[in-house]
């Protein structure tokens, strides 16, 4: 059994996430430890505890300490099985986490599979849906893989309330890529979410946006949402480059003006841009795990380039290679990193 100490690292719930996909993945048991020891509120909470039990879920797995503040979880997997697929995590915690542990165990499944998954869909501290369908699934496509999003509503952080529904087609074979350079910039807009919010608070969001890049009011919107869904706020700014597609997301907070929130913005999307790297930090952090199976199943070498590889991917690509023999570097490539996936 592989042990893992979840207090290591960034020491957050993305260890365990992790250490559950790859069980998953490769059939081999683990046990993860001093989970989120160092969080406020250590152990298992709601949404963290909705991952165990949808994984255990999709492969019959044998689990123990699957229970609201556990600080310890063994997981032994079973074969994992595609199909259809129900799981509500109950809170705002968000759905597109418990997405990234189910996707790369189902992309290895002998069968399609269709999820439908409640919770929040635009979360602080989380890949946002918009995020996940638009940068995300499209490298999950060039590995091979056949996945589709529909969003039927928006669920936003207390209240939570959202559901996507995702299809995943595994492909005959993962094959891995290189993405080091982001090609010629296509198309970039910004959005503003409201969902029983004011609507000048958009407006003055994209008002930001657009005084930060130069954009049009064509490059503008504030998309209509149902009045159930909310309260919330969230602002958007999609590049779509040649080769990949990044998005950087701010959400609203009480007390906190709608030009402070863009600036966040801001500040995220011009890191990116300045380092000349194909992948924001986030992007990068999410795509690993997936690239490094498709690495170990070709026996081919991949990489990429990001404009930082934060504590939290770090901290990822430890659990990867305590499961798959695999080397990750990392080296700096001017104002950016490279990242090098090394089948061991």
């Amino acid at each position: 059994m592989i042990e893992i100490d979840g207090s290591a690292g960034e020491g957050g719930g993305q260890i365990l996430r992790s250490a559950l996909s790859l069980a998953m993945c490769t059939g081999q048991p683990v046990r993860v430890t001093a989970i989120r020891a160092r969080r406020s509120r250590p152990g298992l909470m709601r949404q963290h505890l909705a991952c165990v039990q949808a994984a255990q879920a999709i492969c019959d797995a044998t689990v123990e300490g699957a229970q609201a503040g556990s600080c310890a979880v063994s997981f032994a997997p079973g074969a994992v099985r595609g199909g259809e697929y129900r799981f509500a995590i109950g809170t705002a915690g968000s759905c597109l986490l418990l997405l990234q542990t189910l996707l790369p165990p189902l992309l290895l499944a002998t069968e399609p599979s269709r999820l439908l998954l409640s919770g929040g869909t635009h979360n602080p501290m989380a890949p946002p849906y918009h995020f996940v369908e638009r940068a995300f699934a499209p490298l999950l496509r060039r590995l091979g893989a056949g996945i589709e999003l529909k969003i039927h509503r928006h669920g936003f952080f207390p209240a939570g309330g959202g559901e996507i529904e995702v299809a995943v087609w595994p492909p005959a074979a993962l094959l891995p890529f290189d993405l080091t350079e982001r090609g010629a910039l296509r198309e970039a807009f910004g959005e503003a979410l409201v969902a029983a919010v004011p609507r000048q608070v958009a407006r003055r969001e994209l008002d930001a946006l657009a005084r930060a890049f130069g954009w049009s009011e064509a490059q503008l919107q504030i998309p209509s949402l149902r009045a159930n869904e909310g309260p919330g706020n969230a602002v958007l700014a999609t590049f779509a480059c040649e080769h990949v597609t990044e998005l950087f997301t701010g959400f609203g907070e009480k007390a906190v003006s709608a030009e402070r929130v863009a600036g966040e913005v801001v500040a995220q999307a011009r890191a990116w841009l300045a380092s000349g790297a194909a992948l924001g930090p986030q992007l990068a952090d999410q795509i690993a795990l997936p690239l490094a199976l498709a690495v170990v199943a070709s026996g081919r070498a991949a990489s990429f380039t990001c404009s930082e590889v934060t504590p939290h991917a770090r901290s990822n690509f430890a659990v990867i290679e305590r499961f798959l023999p695999i080397d990750c570097r990392i080296e700096a490539q001017g104002a950016a990193q490279l990242v090098s996936l090394l089948p061991g």
